[in-house]
């Protein structure tokens, strides 16, 4: 035997004697998922508080070489996260920004959350101006949570579906691939992309926690879509509460039963029309998001009572959505 032979003969043997590699992220069962069935629902609610947010974005790998990616952008705010809803399998969190200005605080509703045990579908978005309803893979749902996050007026942005994993030493839930409208730090600025391609990580942290994106920045190229840029998203929530908390919990105190009938209209809209087809607007992520938001305002600040409201937004709702 060559020495050539008896080293390819020794690798082959050392190979034949290390366990199979699994595949990533394979069906859960059922007892596995039960095991850890109350840690998931703790790191879900564990988001809840108040926080001091870091915003740290930044395009990374350029895919299009025409394309000059932006410099890096850092940002931040006070953010309140509420759970208005927890039934066991269903966990909603309700994020508040709090901004001062002029020695006053102003409070604008911010992202949704809602998280979901075993889900057999989400309503994902599914191309411009539309969100439809898919399926998650049968073998795929046990032990799992999807993850919907709802822009500020409580419409749709984008959802996935994925796992609690510990790796070197830190547990995370880690998203499927999941197709996303653009962010109004994007939409703005009229870009040659016009989604993204994203996975998406939640992690807690000892200070609070993390939530990181990768976002591949996709546009359309001869009737196709292309990567255009990379973009990571590292977006930190810090425990703070040296801010005026009140506020927020005052604001949402004063609406929180207008916001409750939109959610609920929003869900018929998808139930009844076969998901949901809206126009969306680069300012304020759909046409009659700076309404909605007005008319909550308008409830706190006791201009309109929340029945005339509800009715108000409904109407709305009913007469910029189509069937899909």
């Amino acid at each position: 035997m060559t020495k050539y032979r008896k080293i390819a003969a020794t690798l082959l043997l050392c190979a034949a004697a290390l366990p199979a590699t699994a595949p990533a992220h394979p069906p859960i069962a059922a007892d596995a998922a039960a095991a850890t069935f109350e840690q998931d629902r703790a790191d879900i609610l564990a988001m809840a508080g108040n926080y001091k947010v870091r915003f740290d974005m930044q395009e990374s790998t350029r895919w299009d070489p025409a394309y000059q990616p932006l410099e890096p952008k850092k940002s931040g705010g006070n953010e309140v996260v509420r759970v208005i809803e927890d039934t066991g399998r269903k966990i909603v969190l309700q994020h508040l920004l709090v901004i001062e200005h002029e020695g006053k605080s102003h409070i604008i509703k911010h992202w949704r959350q809602d998280w979901e045990y075993e889900p057999a579908k989400i309503l994902a978005y599914s191309d411009r101006n539309s969100w439809a309803w898919e399926d998650v893979p049968e073998r795929m749902r046990t032990g799992r949570w999807s993850q919907t996050v709802y822009q500020v007026d409580d419409s749709p942005r984008y959802a996935g579906w994925g796992q609690f994993e510990t790796q070197g030493g830190v547990r995370r839930w880690r998203s499927s691939w999941t197709w996303r409208p653009l962010a109004r730090r994007d939409a703005v600025r009229n870009p040659v992309y016009d989604r993204y391609l994203s996975i998406n990580r939640h992690q807690s942290s000892p200070d609070g926690w993390v939530h990181w994106q990768d976002n591949t920045k996709m546009g359309t190229k001869d009737g196709k879509l292309v990567p255009i840029v990379q973009e990571y998203v590292l977006n930190t929530y810090t425990k703070n509460d040296q801010y005026d908390v009140k506020a927020a919990d005052d604001y949402w105190a004063a609406t929180k039963d207008y916001w409750g009938a939109v959610r609920a209209e929003w869900d018929r809209v998808a139930a009844t029309k076969g998901g949901i087809a809206i126009d969306e607007e680069a300012q304020t992520g759909t046409v009659i998001s700076g309404r909605l938001l007005e008319i909550a305002d308008e409830v706190q600040g006791k201009k309109l009572t929340t029945a005339k409201a509800i009715a108000e937004a409904k109407k709305l709702i009913e007469a910029n959505t189509r069937k899909l």
